[in-house]
């Protein structure tokens, strides 16, 4: 039959149980409107109850009527609401948790004394946005961490003094890890461990019920912090945790096979959810539930043992090789010590404890800790047992490896070692060794770069009699590639928009991975300006935003474009200018027949050999020359070919030519200049050659 254990620490804590009470007790003198400034707690059952008992919720002091009831909830309120509130004459409940109303005047006073005040927390909780309210220019972060990286980005005014709170349903571990980043950072600052005491108790009971249940239920909201915690923490010990909100959300399949189960519950969540839970997998899965009496003998000292007993243990003989555990009652920078209750002392070389040699040992493992470890070697004329942790992980990872080798599941490990042939990675304990070319690296590449890096890699080979395990990084990298490219595959169209890494130039074009598919950027697309290679725009590992102009799915080709579509020339050009306008223009490049000339960035004109001057001419350059800025008049523009004619002539006053005397039989010949229109790219440059105009003879 299954056993089922409940936390004496579930539910309602003195804060929560208080508000309610609190609010319960105004709703039955119901003599005005009842209105609550947010939710009471966090839970909807409770919510809804107070709810059809008559309190309104309402998310701003603004709607709550003149000189109705406002209830301020167990998170409180900003200092501002409370002025609101006054000055419309309410009846103010205030069921605000003691605990939290300390921190408002911690961060107030922090506040008048030019202090910042920092707040670990969710910042978006109603019990952080409370604080704040209290307070200017405070700081919020989730965590130590996110509190560490702002310290280091400079962003913080050294001079001014640092105030630490804490949200009060945080874990010891946030409140720990800031402490010593404070002391290790700041010189003048002060902390305040604000977390509640029971919140701190609900948690440690967690974690010692999840350790020896087969499964966990913990019972909260979901907008509940310490609910989300508590769920954080027995995930830690327990693989089997079920999260709900009350009895329906129950999946009872999951306790199939587990013996022992236990259940745990939020700050907000009432008894009557608890003992619906409880009763409901109680008639379900016919379960014995653990009586107080027989609970408070399972958590008896297991050192209640007879003086023989005892003496028995102490002197007993250990090996090389057997398992232990034991009690951590010393660490330094080299070693953790162990009481194992034996004439020995035993001892943990950091190397053995951990791969990760970066962090601090304090961070890893705590005095009062207890450890299992193997016996490496005993020592009885020093009466010291020297003891690996990562040796007995390893033992008990290699079923794992195996597993993984056969079903090609994706493992995580850490490079620990570089040798000749490869890297050697550490997973669990287990010496996982990957060949060079199964590294993903360049065959000249410096593997000493993937040094204390974590990666994922699938085991390809093992040999258990020889201590072998052999595994592929690129094998990883490949697969995930694919799926990559299968899903950019299955959502590509005309248009869209990626961001892509440079992974080589040519002469006509760029190629750029956009996340598992390499398209390629012609050199015309990549800019509207006139380059002369692509290496003028982009360099190989640039990440450059391209959008998709056409693609292949049957030959696998995509072209991209790299230039702002909204950012075309020739569509500014006729947006600035029409025919029969005087532009200044650049002369670019001399040719035969005429000049190209550059109108404006991106966009040339041609200016035919016969408008260049109001005089004959042989070339050109006679009268021109490569870089000289001219007037000149637009005389044509063909849009849909985007051709522009220039004329510098038609500005020019006409050459005054010596008047000759016609006879009635000679003809008069009169030709008509013509503008001149001639082929352009796509960017507007001239490119093809204009045929020659007729001149007057």
């Amino acid at each position: 039959m299954k056993k089922l254990i409940i936390s004496d620490y579930a539910g309602f804590c003195a804060g929560v149980s208080r508000s309610v009470k609190l609010v319960e007790g105004r709703l039955k003198n119901n003599d005005k409107p009842c209105y609550c400034l947010g939710e009471l707690i966090h839970n909807d059952a409770v919510v809804e109850k107070l709810r059809n008992a008559g309190l309104k919720v309402v998310h701003s002091a603004e709607e709550i009527p003149e000189g109705a009831c406002a209830v301020i909830r167990s998170h409180g309120a900003g200092a501002k609401e409370y002025e609101i509130l006054k000055n419309k004459n309410c009846e103010i409940v205030d069921a605000t948790c003691h605990k939290v109303l300390h921190i408002h005047k911690i961060v107030a006073e922090a506040s008048a004394a030019g202090r910042i005040p920092v707040v670990i927390g969710a910042k978006e909780h109603p019990e952080i946005i409370a604080i704040c309210g209290w307070c200017e220019n405070a700081k919020v972060f989730a965590d130590a961490d996110e509190f560490e990286d702002w310290l280091h980005t400079g962003e913080k005014n050294v001079s001014l003094p640092l105030t630490v709170v804490f949200q009060t349903t945080q874990t010891q571990r946030n409140l720990e890890e800031t402490k010593k980043i404070l002391k290790k950072e700041c010189t003048n600052s002060e902390v305040f461990d604000t977390i509640c005491s029971a919140t701190s108790i609900r948690q440690l009971d967690a974690a010692a019920l999840s350790e020896k249940c087969g499964a966990m239920v913990v019972i909260g909201a979901r907008n509940s912090a310490n609910s989300v915690h508590l769920a954080e923490i027995c995930r830690e010990h327990c693989k089997n945790v079920q999260f709900i909100s009350s009895a329906d959300e129950l999946d009872l399949s999951a306790f199939d096979g587990i013996e022992t189960i236990g259940i745990t519950a939020g700050a907000s969540t009432p008894a009557w959810i608890i003992k619906e839970v409880k009763q409901t997998m109680t008639d379900e899965l016919r379960i014995e539930e653990t009586t107080a009496e027989e609970k408070a003998k399972e958590n008896a000292p297991e050192t209640e043992m007879t003086f023989d007993q005892m003496l028995e243990e102490s002197i007993k003989t250990i090996y090389n090789g057997d398992t232990v555990k034991g009690v951590v009652d010393a660490i330094t920078p080299t070693e953790i010590s162990v009481d194992l209750g034996t004439k020995h002392s035993g001892y943990i070389p950091v190397s053995e404890f951990t791969d990760d040699t970066d962090a601090p040992i304090e961070q890893l493992v705590r005095i009062g800790d207890t450890i299992e470890a193997c016996v490496v070697r005993v020592n009885d004329v020093e009466g010291t047992i020297m003891l690996s942790k990562k040796r007995l992980d390893a033992v008990k990872s290699w079923a794992v490896v195996e597993e993984a080798a056969e079903n090609g599941t994706v493992l995580e490990g850490t490079i620990t070692e570089e040798n000749k042939g490869g890297v050697v990675v550490s997973i669990k304990g287990v010496r996982v060794f990957v060949p060079a070319s199964q590294t993903g690296l360049g065959k000249d590449a410096d593997m000493s770069e993937l040094l204390k890096k974590k990666v994922r890699l699938k085991i390809t080979e093992v040999n258990r009699g020889r201590r072998r395990v052999v595994g592929s990084i690129r094998a990883v990298a490949k697969d995930e590639r694919r799926e990559r490219s299968e899903k950019i595959w299955s959502e590509i169209e005309v248009g869209k928009h990626y961001q892509g890494i440079v992974k080589s130039l040519t002469g006509y074009g760029v190629f750029v991975d956009i996340g598992g598919i390499d398209g390629m950027i012609h050199v015309s697309e990549l800019s509207w300006s006139r380059i002369k290679q692509p290496s003028d725009i982009v360099s190989v590992g640039d990440t450059v935003d391209v959008y998709v102009i056409s693609f292949d799915k049957e030959n696998r080709k995509i072209s991209l474009g790299h230039k702002d579509p909204n950012g075309n020339p020739w569509e500014k050009f006729m947006n600035t200018y029409k025919v029969d306008d005087v532009v200044n223009v650049k002369i670019v490049k001399l040719m035969p027949f005429g000049a190209f000339a550059e109108v404006m960035p991106g966009v040339d004109g041609l200016i035919h050999i016969s408008q260049i001057s109001n005089r004959r001419i042989g070339k050109p350059d006679e009268v021109l020359s490569v870089g000289q800025s001219v007037d000149a008049k637009i005389t044509a523009v063909d849009t849909d070919k985007q051709k522009i004619s220039l004329s510098i002539r038609a500005l020019l006053e006409p050459e005054k030519k010596p008047e000759v005397e016609k006879t009635a039989t000679q003809e008069e010949t009169v030709t008509e200049e013509k503008a001149v229109i001639y082929e352009v790219s796509e960017k507007g440059e001239a490119t093809g050659v204009a045929p020659e105009s007729e001149e007057t003879r």
